[in-house]
């Protein structure tokens, strides 16, 4: 029998060009499956065929689970403790084995054998199929649409089928059986049953392979597509670079007479194309973006990356665009939050900003309110900047004597002090809490600002006011909860 099974493994590989491993993995697989039903129970079988003689060995094994986790399959783990009983030296996800008598390959349903087997090729010839696609290397692929499938189309190229999802097809574009289609490669999916090759006509890497391909200066290294946003089937932004000063990067990507950006325009059913210069400074590249509109002043916050972009009434609507499209897209192309405001908009930000940090100072400085204005049009911000800035920039306030800027620096100090003690006694508070696993200074903090002092407190909160006190993500606050919780059932 073991001389009977070489030569059945020989013959399949020549039959299905697929290598004699796989040949006795299905092999493996078609005998484990049959002696899986000799068992009531649902075992884990595991078949082993010598490769030089055909041999082959059955063992019956359980997987190795921590004794806390609990079997949640009986008939295939085993707890740790229970393993080393057996075996000192077992880790959590190994495998303790129990040898089993082989049973003859002629008692194996002959049927059930074959199915088992010509699966297990089909599935290694389409792996084949995939990889020396993938080996191609390329990203913009083409192909006929074999059929739909629940609005998805079905697209042959070559011998793989890959599947282009309604969700990635360009809106509004009619796409039938026997069209020529180009897409762009948007990944692999290999937990997929039917097409692992799955295709995009939205997706904003497509607009960039196709500028790539139609401009040459790109690929040998004069230009550079530092982005792209898109709307599909209306509207998309890009942003190149020159590393070539005699290059014009818009004039070139737009080609003699729009030639290539027309050629782009129509293979994407029309979309309109901007073409931006990319700039260092964001604010240079956020006014490039949100073209044809004109910016007329910029305030940028680095810790909220955010920008507040002015422009006048008659380029409101322009830089808003029609449905918000052209800041969407300006945002996205720049990966800045914009804001788009009319100066009048800006300067009653501007009043309210002044006049809660004008509060303040007045509030935690001691001062009135004109020394507090003196220090906002000197551009100070904090109190940190009065405490700890060198004092000669703080003696050239002309409205200022050396006297009242010692004072002032004291009383920042002293504020800042006050201000940190009060946050060390939050936290002393909460010891209960940073004894619990995962709650960090910053995060006891946190909770002590929202009056939750204790593990009990802690425990008592729903996941939702977790998330709303600390800001942490949702899967972190269900298992904090949970820790928060255990001492509760210890006692129990």
């Amino acid at each position: 029998m073991s001389r009977e099974i070489l030569l059945l493994v020989d013959a399949l590989a020549r039959e299905k060009n697929v290598t004699r491993d796989v040949v006795f993995g299905a092999l493996e697989s078609a005998l484990a499956s049959a002696m899986k039903k000799l068992y009531k129970e649902d075992v884990d079988i595991r078949v082993s065929i010598d490769r030089d003689n055909g041999d082959h060995e059955a063992f019956r094994r359980w997987q190795v689970v921590p004794d806390e986790a609990g079997l949640q399959l009986p008939d295939q783990q085993t707890l740790l403790s229970d393993a080393r009983d057996e075996a000192p030296d077992v880790n959590v996800d190994d495998f303790i084995e129990e040898p089993l008598e082989p049973i003859e390959f002629g008692r194996i349903g002959a049927q059930a054998a074959k199915q088992v087997i010509l699966q297990r090729i089909r599935d290694a010839e389409r792996e084949q199929l995939l990889n020396d696609f993938l080996e191609r290397g390329e990203s913009i692929v083409s192909g006929t649409i074999k059929r739909m499938d629940k609005g998805d189309a079905i697209i042959e190229i070559g011998k793989v089928e890959a599947r282009l999802p309604r969700s990635e097809m360009i809106p509004k574009e009619n796409l039938r059986v026997s069209d020529r289609v180009r897409a762009f490669l948007l990944r692999i999916d290999r937990q997929a049953r039917g097409q692992q090759v799955i295709l995009s006509r939205s997706a904003p890497d497509f607009i960039r392979q196709l500028f790539e391909n139609e401009v040459p200066e790109i690929e040998q290294g004069l230009l550079e597509l530092k982005g792209a946003a898109r709307d599909p089937g209306v509207r998309a932004k890009i942003a190149v670079i020159a590393h070539d000063r005699r290059v014009d990067p818009i004039g070139t990507c737009v080609g003699m007479r729009g030639s290539r950006v027309q050629a782009v325009r129509n293979e994407l059913g029309g979309e309109q194309v901007d073409i931006v210069l990319w700039s260092e400074d964001p604010a240079q590249f956020v006014i490039g973006a949100l073209a044809p509109a004109n910016v007329q002043s910029i305030v940028v916050d680095e810790d909220k990356h955010a920008m507040d972009v002015v422009v006048d009434e008659d380029n409101l609507a322009i830089a808003i665009g029609r449905s918000g499209q052209n800041v969407r897209l300006a945002s996205e192309l720049t990966g800045w939050q914009i804001n788009i405001m009319t100066p009048g908009e800006s300067q009653a930000k501007h009043e309210q900003e002044r006049q809660g940090l004008l509060d303040a100072f007045i509030s935690r400085l001691d001062v009135d309110e004109e020394v507090a204005s003196i220090l906002i049009d000197e551009g100070f911000t904090g109190l940190e900047e009065i405490a700890y800035v060198p004092i000669q920039e703080l003696l050239e306030i002309e409205a200022f004597d050396e006297d009242t800027i010692n004072e002032l620096r004291t009383r920042a100090r002293n504020a800042l002090l006050t201000e940190a003690i009060a946050k060390e006694e939050e936290v002393e508070t909460a010891q209960d809490l940073l004894s619990l696993d995962g709650v960090t200074s910053e995060l006891a903090t946190k909770l002590a600002e929202g009056n939750v002092h204790t593990r009990d407190e802690l425990a008592d909160l729903a996941v939702d006011e977790l998330i709303e006190l600390t800001g942490i993500d949702e899967e972190a606050a269900k298992a904090l909860i949970v820790r928060a919780r255990a001492h509760w059932f210890e006692q129990a």
